[in-house]
């Protein structure tokens, strides 16, 4: 049983701390007041239940709304703020009284009035009357138009909410005319050498305003004191004035130059639920404290704060330079492989242009050992039969003939050789010329006229030396085909060229054949082979007893810097 009151003894003052720091944790304090909304960009950040409000990387805009909290007893009299971590001073919202100059006309309508208002605490003050130093202060104004009177009155009538308080003392009010000169028109109210008792208002002067007993008369300073007017305010819906009697207020008249000087302290700050603004806030953590003063300005003791935490720029934080780095050696090692793949794609196309080179000079020297070999070897074996039937001058001259042919078609063969590998004749004009020589050489000595379309051919599309050397090879075989089996008149070549794809026909009004009937020899197959190594078709058409065409379409790809260079090098080999 005693361990159970025991228990229960110490579990009470646990509870009460837990629910303490709970408070504390969600921006409340014990006092009566708390920390109500937090508003970003005029969006509202969560904030109940929680000890740290987060406002994201970029917060503008900050807005702090605190005051009493509902229902919890009386409400303290100002409120001071302060975000720890970004400012050192204690703050407040605006809030203000005023020294007013009045002008009356004869009629007793005020005419014009000139307000020289004060808010927040005075340079000099520290708290107390006693501790504290005045300001001086003094002030110009011009009389307006009907203005007979002037009224001097000291008021905490400002916004509604202002409290707090304010002593003007040795106030004096001067005007000069230019029929009159300087003259003081105001004397200090108190006489500073004679100690005036009780709280009698000096002559010529009233208290006034919703709440008379807040003007008072106060003394400030060390001993011997001074005595002042003062106004202490801490009703937030009432006010207080100090002010001369209308009766008895000064002569002006309009125009006249009115010098106001006095000396002031004060200590002003607004009562009930106030806003806290701040345009940007950089990285970091912050805490925002709100504590109670008096009306005074003297601190009471109740206090609540709310964390604030601004997380740094992305840029700044330790993951994102992680992953810049991540990102910049991932781009390096790209590059690198980029590189490394286009180096060796170089690689491979040079390798396959060197084999293809390689594969054109075995051609060529194919050529020369089979084709231009055979036709000299020819040539010879035909001198020596005809030294042999020299006797004979028919035979003789029959092997001379041959003699004659082949040493023709020996130089046709070579020059198609040359024409193949010269650079010169790398692009599409060139071909279309060489063709048309090539079919007249072919068509001579027959009946077979040669007709050409081949103009306007563009010089800027170059082909390699296999490309013109294929294409050769398969005019000429369409071209024999003609003048051996078509028993025509006419063969006409057209060759055209448009976007790069090339359109070449050979057409004979011969007698035809039929395409579907297996024709004897390899000539027709070896056509569409060497298109078909090419990239190209080749297509015949044929109508029997009408004529013959060879269809020939090529898409011409741009040669690349390896192809140029490697034909270059296979043309100066040559």
């Amino acid at each position: 049983m005693c361990s159970r009151w025991l228990w229960r003894f110490l579990a009470l003052p646990l509870f009460v701390a837990g629910l303490a720091c709970s408070s504390r944790a969600a921006g409340v304090s014990a006092s009566g007041f708390e920390v109500q909304s937090v508003t970003l960009n005029g969006k509202t950040v969560a904030i109940g239940g929680k000890s740290t409000a987060r406002l994201g990387s970029f917060p503008e805009n900050i807005v702090f709304g605190f005051g009493a909290r509902t229902n919890a007893g009386p409400a303290p009299i100002r409120l001071q703020y302060r975000l720890e971590g970004f400012e050192n001073e204690w703050r407040e919202s605006d809030a203000e009284m005023a020294l007013n100059v009045r002008f009356y006309n004869g009629a007793g309508d005020q005419v014009g009035q000139q307000i020289y208002s004060v808010h927040g605490e005075s340079a000099g003050w520290h708290g107390s009357l006693r501790t504290s130093s005045l300001n001086h202060r003094r002030e110009t104004l011009v009389a307006p138009a009907q203005a007979s009177r002037v009224l001097v009155a000291i008021s905490s009538a400002g916004p509604p909410q202002s409290v707090g308080i304010y002593v003007v003392a040795d106030l004096v009010a001067s005007k000069s005319s230019a029929a009159f000169g300087s003259a003081v028109i105001l004397p200090s109210p108190f006489d500073n050498g004679v100690d005036q008792a009780g709280e009698e208002p000096p002559p010529g002067w009233v208290r006034n305003g919703t709440r008379p007993s807040m003007a008072r008369i106060v003394k400030f300073g060390q001993e011997p004191q001074t005595k002042a007017f003062g106004l202490i305010d801490d009703d937030p819906s009432g006010h207080g004035e100090w002010h001369t009697a209308l009766n008895s207020a000064p002569a002006v008249a309009p125009g006249d130059t009115l010098v106001v000087e006095w000396n002031e302290i004060y200590s002003i700050g607004p009562a009930g639920f106030q806003y806290a603004h701040y345009d940007v806030l950089p990285a970091g953590h912050y805490k925002f404290r709100v504590r109670s003063v008096d009306v005074m300005g003297v601190a009471t003791g109740g206090e609540t704060a709310l964390e604030i935490s601004v997380p740094p720029r992305f840029w700044k934080t330790l993951w994102f330079w992680g992953a810049t780095a991540i990102a910049v050696t991932g781009l390096i090692a790209a590059a690198s492989r980029y590189f490394v793949w286009r180096r060796l794609r170089w690689e491979m196309v040079r390798l396959k242009h060197q084999r293809a080179l390689q594969q054109e000079r075995l051609r060529i020297a194919h050529d020369i050992h089979d084709d231009l070999g055979a036709r000299a070897t020819q040539i010879s074996l035909l001198s020596a039969m005809a030294q042999e039937t020299a006797s004979s001058p028919d035979r003789a001259r029959a092997d001379f003939d041959k003699i004659s042919k082949l040493a023709r078609e020996l130089v046709s063969a070579l020059y198609e050789t040359v024409w193949a590998v010269n650079p010169e004749n790398d692009h599409l004009e060139a071909q279309g010329n060489y063709l048309c020589q090539m079919v007249n050489q072919l068509c001579e000595g027959t009946s077979i006229r040669a007709r050409f379309h081949v103009l306007g051919l563009p010089q800027d599309i170059r082909l390699s030396s296999q490309t013109r050397h294929n294409i050769n090879m398969v005019v000429k075989e369409a071209v024999h085909n003609v003048v051996k089996h078509s028993a025509a008149s006419q063969v006409t070549i057209r060759m055209t060229c448009a976007n790069r794809i090339l359109d070449l026909s050979i057409e004979d009004d011969g007698v035809g054949f039929e395409p579907e009937r297996k024709v004897g020899g390899n000539g027709l197959n070896n056509m569409k082979q060497r298109l078909a190594n090419l990239g190209g078709s080749c297509c015949i058409e044929s109508t029997p007893a009408r004529r013959t065409r060879v269809l020939i379409r090529l898409a011409l790809h741009p040669l690349d810097r390896a192809s140029e260079a490697m034909a270059i090098g296979d043309s100066e080999d040559y």
